[in-house]
């Protein structure tokens, strides 16, 4: 038997494997501290057992009692795999379905040691993003699939996979929900207690969706923001001796050193936690590491000097690097920053999301599981100081956004002065990305569309590559918008950019920024690719859930929906309930995800293509739907160029009905009607 079918043949029972424990030189997730009482910890144990037949409660109950004690949460270390953690061909998957077969794929992905944040305990990124709550979660997941037929889908409640059920072939194989807590007990702290009980779970976005493909992803998107924020920032095209400092190493920040390569500039990244720093240097997205705020500094005026492109890992505290930067403007009166960002996962700022400068490293680890309210104090201490001196930056000519990680969000709540005068609820000093940089992208239907090759062959993505990028090129010649183009051109470029800067990390995946026409004309032609022979075996369409339609979050995606919406999530739930009603072959909704848990509804999907013509038709129908809703949403809420783009698909597709907005501009008809 080999040992995917070992993996795919249910709970290892007869024997048992034997318990290593976490694992010495790999990545840990931080100690969580849920505050059960003695009868919540009887069930949070009562819960891990339920998946274990008698015979063997009495020898798992004290190993999981004692990993609830020392971590938090029962994870079953007992029971992480020893096979190598890696998306493997769809072929090898003993499947009785290609489409449960290319979800294995995409499983064993996000949990690949190279893709993955702490692999042990399952998160994928974001320090909390989960793919499965436990292990024993992730070996009936796997037999499930292994099982399943076209008749049937794949039920999972936040990591749990309840069971097949009957459907039809034109339904879902698999439909995850994670953390769909009612709203009133959808807090912060409750969410600690649920997910140490078992019964919830943070799936950020790709993590518990099963769609994660690795930092390429957030590469993409992190190259498209600060080439649109030098654009409208900076008047300039190219960054040659520009400087972009920001924070953040780990899961998908990690992109950011990449992403400033790509780009031409110098990027100054800081991570506190050494372990990160290495990882990315090793796979070589960090060209050179210090861990010398003196040599950090002498470095970047070189650089900046020579216009280098440059990506530069300091390993220290983001704060003391913001503030020796306002040491240097005030000394010298030289400004060595252009722009700036932040990456911590600052959406789970006490439990390991974000380190306060006051401590290192590891003495913040310590205080975070011993004393949870002073290192909450420190953290806000620490965030206060960070707004300070970004504040005295940009009094010069130097811009910060923040990246939709809450920073701002916490920022505010710990008493920063980030407030602005007259400002809606979603807004602050600083505006979001989606706001100033990414919000017009959004509202055209350009989003972060991705492929998967299940193959994985490199061959199969490189075909994947050109035919991408011949079908751009092709919407160029054929004549579209300046704006379009633009979006086209970048896309172009990243495609060419991708094979020297080694974006590939576990699966053989591709991401590229494309609207509804490109995201369909893409997928045909993938599909008419499989159906030849050019594409060796199926390809997995998806899309982060952070897109046009796929979430709801105030101070994020929908930060720029002006007309009292932004804190309603009916377009990610009915963008969920769409997909699967025109072909996806699975979808996800989750609560929680980039901002934090309670913070924003979001969905996402899978789409197998396997070079049918069912699968084709449903690219089609599904992939429309999938961009439309989003736009339609932007259009009612008084976005010209939503309105623009909404008016001509219905001019090229006749089962397209909206009715479209008047403006409504007289402002004192609305006062004279109120005060009568």
């Amino acid at each position: 038997m080999s040992n995917l079918q070992v993996l795919c043949s249910g709970l290892p029972l007869q024997p048992l494997p034997q318990n290593r424990g976490r694992l010495a030189g790999v990545p840990h997730a931080p100690v969580r501290i849920p505050g059960l009482s003695p009868a919540e910890e009887q069930l949070a144990l009562k819960n891990a057992l339920r998946y274990f037949p008698p015979d063997v409660q009495k020898l798992l109950a004290p190993e999981f009692a004692q990993e609830l004690q020392l971590y938090g949460h029962i994870y079953m270390y007992r029971f992480c795999p020893s096979i190598e953690m890696r998306a493997y061909p769809i072929e090898q998957y003993p499947c009785r379905t290609k489409a449960a077969a290319a979800i294995m794929h995409m499983i064993m992905n996000n949990l690949d040691p190279a893709v993955a944040q702490f692999p042990q305990e399952l998160v994928t990124y974001g320090g909390n993003g989960q793919v499965f709550s436990n292990w024993a979660q992730f070996w009936l997941t796997m037999c499930y699939l292994s099982k399943m037929t076209e008749e049937q889908t794949l039920v999972m409640y936040s990591g749990h996979p309840l069971g097949l059920f009957p459907s039809t072939a034109g339904a879902p194989r698999l439909v995850i929900t994670n953390g769909m807590v009612i709203p009133n007990y959808s807090s912060r702290t409750e969410y600690e207690k649920l997910f140490a009980l078992g019964v919830t779970m943070y799936g950020q976005m790709t993590a518990g969706s099963y769609c994660y493909i690795g930092p390429q992803g957030i590469v993409h998107g992190t190259v498209l923001t600060v080439l649109n924020a030098a654009r409208r920032y900076l008047g300039v095209e190219d960054l040659a001796g520009k400087v972009f400092v920001t924070s953040g190493l780990g899961g998908m920040s990690g992109a950011q050193a990449k992403a400033a390569v790509i780009v031409g500039c110098i990027g100054v990244i800081a991570e506190v936690d050494k372990a990160a720093l290495v990882k990315r240097h090793q796979q070589g997205w960090l060209m050179e590491v210090t861990g010398s705020l003196d040599h950090c500094i002498e470095r970047l005026r070189e650089a900046r000097k020579k216009k280098e492109v440059l990506s530069l890992g300091y390993h220290g505290n983001v704060v003391d690097l913001w503030e020796r930067l306002v040491h240097e403007l005030d000394t010298t009166a030289e400004l060595l920053v252009d722009l700036g960002s932040d990456q911590t996962s600052c959406h789970n700022p006490f439990n390991g999301g974000y380190y306060p400068v006051q401590l290192s490293f590891t003495e913040a680890q310590h205080l975070m599981a011993s004393n949870p309210p002073a290192f909450k104090d420190l953290v806000q201490e620490s965030l206060r100081r960070h707004i300070s001196a970004i504040n005295r930056l940009a009094k010069e000519k130097f811009f910060f956004w923040d990246y939709g990680n809450a920073f701002l969000l916490e920022a505010h709540r710990a008493g920063a002065d980030v407030a602005k005068k007259g400002a809606r609820k979603t807004e602050f000093r600083y505006p979001s990305y989606v706001q100033h940089i990414m919000g017009d992208i959004f509202s055209q239907g350009f989003g972060p569309f991705r492929w998967v090759c299940t193959s994985r062959d490199p061959q199969d993505l490189a075909v994947t590559d050109q035919l991408a990028t011949s079908v751009l090129e092709k919407a160029i010649a054929d004549g579209v918008k300046a704006s379009v183009k633009l979006q086209y051109m970048d896309n172009i470029r990243w495609i060419r950019e991708t094979a020297k800067h080694q974006l590939v990390v576990g699966s053989q995946a591709r991401i590229l920024y494309s609207d509804q026409k490109g995201r369909v004309a893409i997928a045909v032609a993938i599909n008419q690719a499989i159906a030849s022979g050019n594409i060796k075996a199926p390809v997995v369409l998806s899309r982060d859930h952070h897109d046009v339609s796929g979430t709801d979050s105030p101070f994020r995606e929908t930060s720029n929906i002006y007309d009292g919406s932004a804190f309603c999530a009916d377009m990610a739930v009915q963008n969920f309930v769409g997909d699967a009603c025109r072909g996806a072959t699975w979808v996800a909704l989750h609560n929680g995800g980039g901002v934090g848990w309670g913070e924003v509804i979001n969905g996402g999907f899978g789409l197998m293509l396997d070079g049918s013509p069912e699968a084709e038709h449903k690219a089609r129908m599904m992939l429309s739907w999938d961009v439309s809703n989003g736009v339609t949403r932007r259009c009612w809420s008084g976005n010209p160029k939503a309105y623009e783009i909404i008016c001509q698909t219905m001019q090229e597709n006749s089962g397209l009905v909206v009715t479209l907005p008047h403006d409504v501009t007289d402002e004192c008809m609305l006062q004279q009607a109120l005060q009568s």
